[in-house]
């Protein structure tokens, strides 16, 4: 049997390491656990297979598996997409409870969040799901830093004002 190289060890740390990120993001996006653990499984098999042409000078590990991740999942949809003209988060309601499970604020924060546009969705999960930082974020989205931040500034106000105007309609 083949001792394994550096280059392997190396691709097992990364994939200790950000494998919860990656899950994270996908499920954030999707709200379908096998779904994401699908779509991370795929990203990683993506990402040994490009390891020899990864370089860190380009992105952290982070933002070149979320990279992948990103892609396979658009791809996803573009398959699974039956119009042209249907919105992909439209089609995604959640099929199983998140981890509030038992708790009364799961249904309106996924209400909420799918009132916001895509962008300010995609942020978010890249932000909370991902656990990436702003420059991270903007390294992976082309946008500037400032610019993600005002998209995550104004999601997250947003955000907020539509689940009070959900608590105050149930009260």
């Amino acid at each position: 049997m083949p001792l394994m190289s550096s280059r392997d060890n190396d691709f097992a740390r990364v994939y200790e390491e950000h494998l919860g990120y990656v899950y994270g993001f996908l499920y954030y996006r999707l709200r379908d656990l096998d779904l994401a653990e699908d779509l991370a499984h795929a990203t990683f098999e993506r990402a040994l297979r490009a390891w020899p042409r990864f370089d860190p000078r380009r992105a952290s590990e982070r933002t070149w598996l979320l990279t992948i991740a990103r892609n396979l999942m658009i791809d996803h949809h573009r398959r699974e997409q039956p119009e042209p003209t249907e919105r992909i988060d439209e089609r995604l309601l959640p099929t199983v409870d998140g981890p509030e499970q038992g708790t009364d604020a799961w249904p309106q924060l996924h209400e909420a969040l799918q009132k916001l546009t895509d962008r300010e969705q995609e942020l978010i999960a890249l932000r909370f799901g991902a656990d990436l930082r702003g420059s991270e974020i903007a390294d992976l989205t082309d946008l500037s830093l400032a610019n993600v931040q005002q998209i995550l500034s104004r999601a997250l106000k947003r955000l907020r004002t539509l689940l009070e105007d959900s608590e105050a309609v149930r009260a």
